[in-house]
């Protein structure tokens, strides 16, 4: 039984839920109220919109501090005459909607699917949050790159089946979005790398993390969208690239191109690491 269960969730909830999972510009993850009522079978906005006012009731007796559980946003639509209404949508925090599949229909098998589902992510954050504060400056640069590796790979696929061909091509969009113009080769150059380096393993954790949030992005909206053609998917790439960028300035963050090259590459430290396990293996092989 705990078999089928583990199954179901690799196979559907990860494709239902986590396609429809957003993130915000400080690396946060959120879900539209809208997209979380298709997911979770629910035709009428009406209903659905009791489920969630029961989960933030929950929020509200369980939890002291007040928080951005829901934030209230009007989204455009085209209704099937071809006019643009606006309409009533929710971003939802990963909390509210674990509490909402609680409050929701039980009798549906998504939703106790859901259940699982945000409760494993909720878990999951908590200790890498833990984790994260523990790791130093270098630490967190090697874990954000994994992630920006990661989410290059997928990134990868799904722009493959929208057509792309010429990959560099499509990539350089994206940075060139982000960065005011500049492609990989203009940052490589701008770094003052040496042959053959890679301009990621030279970013610093805040540059990193607005590069993971363009890569991200991009992904949704390939999928979201339907995106087909190879100038089309380069197209949404450069936008995403430029909206990360004026997000950035919104707040008054730096911009990428400023931020500070690190001393060392990741390769570099990665070359010492190694160097001082052999020193290590050594001293305790005379020992």
């Amino acid at each position: 039984m705990i078999f089928i269960l583990t199954k179901q969730e690799n196979n559907y909830t990860n494709s239902t839920f986590e396609s429809i999972k957003h993130l915000d510009n400080s690396g946060n993850e959120y879900w539209y109220a809208r997209e979380l009522q298709k997911a979770l079978e629910y035709k009428e906005w009406r209903n659905f919109k009791k489920v969630i006012d029961r989960a933030i009731t929950s929020a509200n007796n369980s939890v002291s501090d007040s928080e951005d559980w829901v934030v209230e946003v009007n989204k455009p639509i085209k209704t099937g005459k071809g006019k643009e209404e606006i309409i009533k949508d929710y971003k939802l925090s990963r909390y509210i909607c674990y509490l909402i599949v609680q409050n929701a229909d039980p009798n549906k098998e998504v939703v106790a699917l859901g259940q699982t589902y945000f409760a494993i992510q909720t878990r999951r954050q908590e200790i890498i949050e833990q984790e994260y504060d523990s790791l130093s400056d270098d630490e967190k640069r090697f874990y954000q790159r994994k992630l920006t590796k990661q989410g290059n790979y997928t990134l990868q696929k799904v722009a493959t089946k929208a057509g792309v061909k010429n990959m560099a091509e499509f990539h350089n969009a994206g940075y060139r979005g982000l960065y005011n113009g500049e492609t990989a080769d203009d940052i490589f150059k701008r770094k003052k790398l040496r042959y053959r380096e890679d301009i990621l393993d030279n970013m610093n954790e805040d540059e990193l993390v607005a590069n993971l949030f363009r890569i991200n992005q991009t992904k949704q909206r390939l999928i979201r969208d339907n995106v087909q053609g190879e100038n089309n998917a380069k197209d949404v790439h450069y936008e995403v690239g430029k909206k990360v960028r004026k997000a950035i300035a919104d707040i008054g963050g730096m911009m990428p191109e400023k931020m500070p090259t690190p001393e060392k590459s990741l390769k570099e430290l990665e070359k010492e690491k190694k160097r001082l396990e052999k020193q290590e293996e050594k001293f305790e092989e005379i020992k």
